[in-house]
């Protein structure tokens, strides 16, 4: 017998004669009031972490892309993207193959407005993860009715069983010095559109 198998043979033995009925545990105390206008704080919190953000109508975002990317730049787009922006569709694509586009182009699942953060669930127009980390440029489209107000609203509205990316600025990190270094473990330049209800 090994020290797991004590310890496992201690719990089960301290666990024998309890109550198997779940126990509701008061959580209330934790809620706070949602903010007056969360989209226009998660705009304000998303710059403040250095991103590109700009709130427009669904007509504006092929322009809006076009005009930041340029004109010779190479898009990439996930599969089930649904707004009509000029790219190339997502194919499997290695990591040497993604590292050739200048820029990808997503939807998000939600957003948090007292964090600034944009959650993935790599869902259809999201793509799958290496999109979103290998290209230097992210442009995501988030609509203004995907943001919540915080972290328990957004967890209590994601599905537990979908992978997650969350992003909160552009790629960062700081050496001892504090230095910082932008582009490091994902895309050094984040724009996120905020896509206002026609």
């Amino acid at each position: 017998m090994t020290a797991r198998d004590d310890i496992l043979a201690a719990v089960r033995r301290a666990l024998a004669d309890a109550d198997p009925t779940p126990v509701a545990v008061a959580r209330a105390y934790r809620d706070t009031p949602p903010p007056p206008d969360p989209v226009a704080l998660f705009v304000e919190r998303a710059a403040e972490y250095r991103a590109h953000v700009v709130r427009c109508a669904e007509a504006d975002i092929p322009a809006i892309v076009a005009a930041a990317v340029g004109p010779a730049a190479r898009v990439l787009l996930p599969p089930g993207f649904p707004y009509p922006v000029a790219g190339q569709v997502d194919a499997g694509e290695t990591a040497a193959q993604l590292d050739g586009f200048d820029a990808v182009v997503t939807t998000a699942a939600l957003a948090i407005a007292t964090t600034g953060t944009l959650v993935l669930d790599h869902g259809p127009g999201q793509g799958r993860r290496a999109l979103t980390l290998v290209p230097d440029t992210h442009f995501c489209l988030v609509r203004a009715d995907q943001v919540v107000a915080d972290v328990p609203a957004a967890v209590a509205a994601l599905d537990p069983a979908r992978p997650q990316t969350w992003i909160s600025g552009p790629s960062a990190t700081s050496d001892i010095e504090l230095t910082r270094v932008e582009g490091v473990h994902g895309p050094r330049t984040l724009h996120i559109l905020v896509v206002d209800p026609a």
